[in-house]
C-alpha cells in the first residue's frame, strides 16, 4: 500500500499544493491530474523520495519510504527517456536492468524490445531513432518489470494509437497482477484492468 498523509509542496515563493493525502491498494491505478505548474511532477518526485515535502508523510508498506524496502519495490519512469543515444536499444536495456540490480537475459531484451516494435533495430545507435522510437526504448523496461509499484510521469507522450493501446495493456496486466501504478498524463487512457482512480491537482 502506497499512503500520503497531509502532503505540501512549496516551489520558490509558490505553494502548488497542501492538505494532500491518497490511499493506494494492490490493483489500484492513480492518474494524476492538472495544469502545467500544478506541481503534477513535483508530487511524482515527491512519491519516489526525490523531493521532500514542506509537511506530511509518504509510506510504503506502513513504512516511510526512505526505507531500502521501498526502493527495492519501486519502478520510476520519468517524462525524460533517461537512455545514451550513443549506446543501441538493446544496450540501454541491459544496461538499465544492471543499474536496477535486476537479471534481464539478452533474449529477454529482445523479447521486450520486440514487444514494442522495435524488431530489426536492436542494434542501432539511439540517436538514430525517431522521439516515438527512442519513448519505446524506455518503455521496453516495463516488459518484464515485476516490482510492485510503478510512477510513471507522461508515459503517453510521443506514441502512436498502436503503442498507447499496447502500453495500456502492459499497465493492465500489472495492475491484475496486485501492482500498483501513480501515472501523469494529458490524454486518459482507458485501463481495461484494475481500479483506476483520479487526483486532480490546482
Amino acid at each position: 500500500m502506497l499512503e500520503a498523509d497531509n502532503l505540501e509542496c512549496v516551489r520558490g515563493e509558490r505553494r502548488l499544493f497542501a492538505g494532500l493525502g491518497f490511499k493506494l491498494e494492490a490493483g489500484e491505478l492513480l492518474y494524476l491530474q492538472g495544469k502545467n505548474g500544478a506541481g503534477k511532477t513535483s508530487l511524482l518526485r515527491m512519491l519516489i523520495g526525490l523531493l521532500p515535502p514542506e509537511t506530511g508523510e509518504i509510506r510504503w508498506k506502513g513504512v516511510s519510504i526512505k526505507s531500502d524496502e521501498f526502493r527495492a519495490d519501486l519502478c520510476y519512469l520519468g517524462h525524460l527517456n533517461a537512455i545514451k543515444e550513443e549506446l543501441t536499444p538493446l544496450e540501454n536495456l541491459l544496461a538499465a536492468a544492471r543499474l536496477a540490480d535486476e537479471e534481464l537475459s539478452e533474449d529477454d531484451a529482445i523479447d521486450a524490445l520486440e514487444q514494442v516494435g522495435l524488431a530489426g533495430r536492436e542494434d542501432l545507435a539511439c540517436k538514430y531513432l525517431s522521439q516515438g522510437q527512442k519513448r519505446r526504448v524506455a518503455l521496453a523496461r516495463l516488459v518484464k518489470e515485476k516490482r510492485p509499484l510503478w510512477i510513471l510521469d507522461e508515459p503517453f507522450v510521443a506514441l502512436d494509437v498502436a503503442a498507447v493501446d499496447w502500453l495500456a495493456g502492459i499497465i493492465s496486466g500489472h495492475l491484475q497482477r496486485g501492482g500498483l501504478a501513480v501515472m501523469t498524463t494529458h490524454q486518459l487512457v482507458s485501463i481495461p484492468a484494475g481500479t483506476v482512480r483520479e487526483l486532480r491537482l490546482g
